[in-house]
């Protein structure tokens, strides 16, 4: 496949492209696991937040939530600073946009994937913590996030599979990634079909990648196989 001199541009594309992947990632099982211990909390008033949270971002395209992010979040920083005197234009880097727009929906989908990893957790594991004289802060670091993690890691590697596929969608607003370089050696060589298949096959290896990840966390975190045999 001659790329023409313009390898380096994917290079650098699907370098920004697997840091936008990673810091959405961070960021979203954060909002996972809040919306999760927000939905199964005893206080109404943080379940309808969490369930309102969920239904929300689950029904707006991630499109969306990138245009919203990167447009509404300069007024709104704008509007802001305002009140200090500030009146110059303030944009918003493509790449923060893009990460608070895949976060919050991978987070949206994640807290229903942690909700059920919790729910599986028998709750008398609970109970034997505190008779052990464990706080809640204790027990759940100590005790339930490692059986958490071996439950829920099934479902999030599916779900960063798509959350890596959804990196191509920030391109539109300027950021150089994998999606946006492809674009630009495409128009600089009218070769469209050799850049954009070339960007397909770092996708498919990066989500090969992520498989294979996901695998062996996996086996790590359940070494006999349990998971497997259940």
């Amino acid at each position: 496949m001659d790329l023409q001199g313009f390898g380096h541009l994917l290079v650098s594309g699907t370098w920004v492209t697997i840091q936008l992947a990673l810091a959405s990632l961070v960021f979203g099982l954060m909002f996972g696991l809040m919306g999760a211990a927000a939905k199964l909390s005893p206080f109404r008033v943080l379940r309808y937040m969490a369930t309102l949270y969920t239904t929300l971002v689950r029904g707006i395209p991630e499109l969306l939530l990138v245009l919203t992010l990167y447009f509404g979040g300069s007024q709104l920083l704008m509007w802001f600073m305002g009140f200090f005197g500030y009146d110059e234009y303030i944009e918003i880097s493509p790449f923060i946009a893009g990460v608070g727009a895949l976060s919050i929906a991978f987070g949206a989908y994640a807290t229903e994937v942690f909700r059920m990893a919790m729910l599986a957790i028998p709750k008398g594991q609970w109970e034997s913590a505190y008779a052990f004289g464990m706080s809640p802060v204790q027990t759940f670091f100590r005790i339930i996030l490692p059986q958490l993690w071996r439950l829920a890691i099934p479902g999030l590697g599916n779900l960063f599979q798509v959350l890596l596929k959804d990196t191509a969608l920030v391109s539109v607003v300027g950021l150089n990634d994998l999606m946006r370089q492809a674009y630009v050696a495409s128009g600089s060589t009218k070769e469209p079909f050799t850049f954009y298949m070339a960007a397909a096959l770092i996708y498919l290896g990066l989500t090969v990648l992520a498989t294979l990840t996901t695998q062996f966390l996996e086996r790590r975190a359940d070494p006999a196989g349990k998971g497997a045999r259940a």
